[in-house]
């Protein structure tokens, strides 16, 4: 008769457990309360600790440490301050902050703290990691070699984006980033979608998971939330919420689509508490704490020994200056930009992508040389006719003065449709591979029997009838775009 063994316990688990606790009971009192932190002394803890102050006045206040000064311990609240006063007790809680992770959260909407806000019960995992923690090293991060399908035309084709790549949304307010964003988790082939609502209008939190996300969608993401009212440090506390659940399923071998909006309101929040620790403001002023958390935060994600997060951050750009200081940052930290011109979105062309100032550095070693060909051809189309648009536009240009100008003339309108896509239409790689080189064929000028470009082939023809009706499937695609 076979005897059954007693089930051993989860080491690592246990010993991530006994990590996070406090090994005595320290305590503290309130010294003094400021207009955006709070002093604390007798409280000897370390840098992000999570404390819990016990009002007198009301229910204990959950509480971050962001500094000291001499034997003084700063505290920010993670909501409001009202009822604390001189004296109120203050006690760890954790001397490492850490959030609930697993399967168990996938398909639900939580807050900074991953809490369950969707009045859907309940999560009940009993799994927890770090808040904070370091990247994977640069020695075991995989190369990228696979591409990650986003369903949006324009990127797919002339963006190419591959797994565990790091790309930011470049955009000032009402040009389309929430709608882009919504479109790549309906397009996406990644196994989660996490989702960082960062300071984010309380109105339109429930607005976004109904509208942009469908159910189907919705079953795969975990949505977390920090709206605007809430505070620096809550804001700050989802950004990092969000890339620790991503880092929690790239662990399990999951390939992983985070979504940050926006990563703006994140460097925000930070520096309402750069500044409320005591730090010196520097470019508009921000202090130096908030471009040294940036590269920690978007390091974080990227390949790793079992599978991959895909970064997606949103930058507000203030006053569509894509050089303000954050938006400069991170293009240098990012993989890649895509760029969202209002000019464009004026025209109604949606998605407004600035396709000649976007730029995925990894799409010349993820596409065949057929697809870099056509891509090139085709920007260099759009190069060559806004070099000339002014001409064109006042009529100021006689047709047959130059043929590249003819044929970017004949294949504007064409490469217009493309670029444009309705938000609930979700496109195929294949069908968005194919229409890329059937334009680019003419694009490059080796149109089949040297037919001129005013009369379009019949690859031409095939894109031109696929993108007034998308039910009509496009033409093979050449073998080459030469």
């Amino acid at each position: 008769m076979a005897i059954a063994l007693p089930e051993l316990p989860d080491i690592d688990r246990i010993k991530s457990s006994m990590d996070r606790c406090t090994t005595s009971y320290i305590e503290g009192s309130i010294w003094s309360v400021g207009r955006n932190c709070v002093e604390a002394v007798a409280l000897p803890v370390p840098m992000g600790a999570i404390c819990e102050i016990r009002r007198r006045s009301g229910p204990a206040l959950p509480a971050e440490v962001i500094g000291f000064e001499g034997r003084t311990t700063l505290l920010a609240p993670l909501d409001s301050s009202d009822g604390i006063s001189p004296g109120d007790r203050v006690v760890l809680v954790e001397s490492l902050a850490s959030v609930p992770v697993g399967k168990s959260l996938i398909g639900r909407v939580v807050d900074a703290a991953g809490n369950p806000i969707d009045e859907a019960g309940t999560i009940g995992s009993t799994e927890r990691a770090p808040v904070d923690q370091p990247p994977v090293s640069a020695m075991q991060r995989p190369p990228i070699e696979q591409v990650l399908t986003t369903g949006i035309r324009a990127v797919d084709s002339l963006l190419t984006l591959g797994r565990g790549q790091r790309i930011g949304i470049f955009a000032g307010s009402g040009v389309g980033k929430s709608t882009m964003l919504g479109m790549m988790a309906r397009g996406t082939d990644a196994d989660v979608v996490v989702i960082g609502l960062v300071g984010e209008r309380g109105r339109e939190v429930q607005e976004y998971l109904q509208r942009e996300l469908d159910p189907t969608t919705r079953k795969k993401c975990v949505t977390v939330v920090a709206t605007s009212d809430q505070s620096a440090l809550r804001r700050v506390q989802a950004a990092m919420t969000a890339t620790a659940l991503a880092e929690s399923y790239r662990d399990a071998g999951m390939n992983v689509l985070l979504m940050m909006d926006s990563v703006t309101r994140f460097a925000m929040a930070q520096r309402e508490i750069g500044l409320a620790a005591g730090e010196a403001p520097t470019t508009r002023g921000y202090p130096p704490s908030v471009f040294s958390m940036l590269p920690k935060l978007v390091e974080r994600s990227g390949t790793g020994p079992k599978g991959s997060i895909t970064g997606i951050y949103t930058v507000l750009v203030e006053g569509d200056d894509t050089n303000e200081p954050i938006s400069d940052t991170l293009r240098g930290l990012l993989d890649g930009h895509i760029v969202l011109s209002r000019k464009i979105g004026q025209q109604g062309r949606y998605p407004a992508i600035d396709i000649l100032q976007s730029l995925s550095r990894l799409q010349t070693h993820l596409v065949d040389q057929t697809h870099q060909q056509a891509a090139a051809a085709i920007r260099n189309t759009l190069a060559t006719y806004q070099e000339n648009e002014d001409l064109i536009t006042i009529g100021a240009y006689q047709r047959g003065s130059n043929p590249q100008v003819d044929r970017a003339i004949a294949l504007k309108p064409l490469i217009d449709k493309f670029l444009a896509q309705p938000a609930r239409d979700i496109a195929t790689l294949e069908q968005t591979v194919q229409l890329l080189v059937q334009i680019g064929l003419q694009a490059g000028g080796a149109t089949p029997g040297n037919q001129p470009v005013s009369n379009p082939p019949a690859t031409g023809q095939a894109a031109a009838n696929h993108l007034a009706n998308p039910q009509v499937a496009p033409g093979p695609a050449p073998q080459s775009a030469n």
